[in-house]
């Protein structure tokens, strides 16, 4: 069986490992206004051939671009409205759902489950995952959402972001690090000279993280 045979609206990529027996899966969330190609590119790189990848499209068309997809609204100036955060109630409803149906589908369990994503995908990586019993998070470029409640039994995070990131700050992440070591999550934390983007010195980082772990 394949992630797509579940009964959910998300529109998944599904990338197999090179072995019979993958060793997890790594689901990989898309930043505001891309799509779910964006990152595929980037499964040779990640050099984990035993491991299969999943990239899920957001929910929501995106408002400027006619392939672009997101997971939420943003006003101009960054900010939520309460169509955004009705928008990101549904989108983690509906990744949470899937990511629980996971192991249904692949036979892997969740707890050999890695969740991943850049920017807004950083973002709502932390958004599910710190409620879910998986092996880790990895957030690239990414920041974390208000919350009500301080997570419990979280799983262990990756945080890597760039010094000279214009579109995310790196206090974003900074200030992500910190209050996540207040919620006592195991945060592995690591700031690289680059803008808003992925370079191979980050591949590298995520995967000793994943095979660590």
């Amino acid at each position: 069986m394949t992630p797509n045979d579940t009964n959910n609206p998300l529109d998944i990529i599904f990338v197999p490992a090179r072995t019979e027996k993958p060793l997890g899966t790594i689901v990989l969330l898309h930043g505001w206004g891309a799509n779910n190609e964006d990152l595929g590119d980037l499964v040779p790189y990640f050099n984990l051939p035993e491991y299969q990848f999943l990239f899920p499209n957001g929910i929501f068309d995106h408002e400027f671009s006619d392939t672009g997809k997101m997971w939420y609204s943003f006003t101009g100036a960054g900010e939520l409205t309460e169509r955004s955060l009705t928008q990101l109630a549904t989108s983690r409803a509906v990744l949470t759902d899937w990511i629980q149906s996971l192991p249904d589908s692949t036979g892997i369990p969740i707890d050999r489950t890695w969740i991943a994503g850049f920017s807004q995908g950083g973002a709502m990586t932390l958004e599910i995952g710190l409620d879910l019993p998986v092996a880790g998070l990895m957030v690239l470029s990414g920041y974390l959402h208000p919350r009500v409640e301080p997570p419990t039994d979280t799983p262990p995070v990756l945080v890597v972001h760039g010094t000279q990131d214009d579109v995310v700050s790196i206090l974003a992440a900074r200030e992500s690090q910190q209050q996540l070591t207040e919620w006592g999550v195991d945060v592995e934390y690591q700031e690289f000279g680059m803008g808003h983007s992925i370079v191979p010195e980050v591949l590298d980082v995520v995967r000793k993280f994943v095979t660590k772990n």
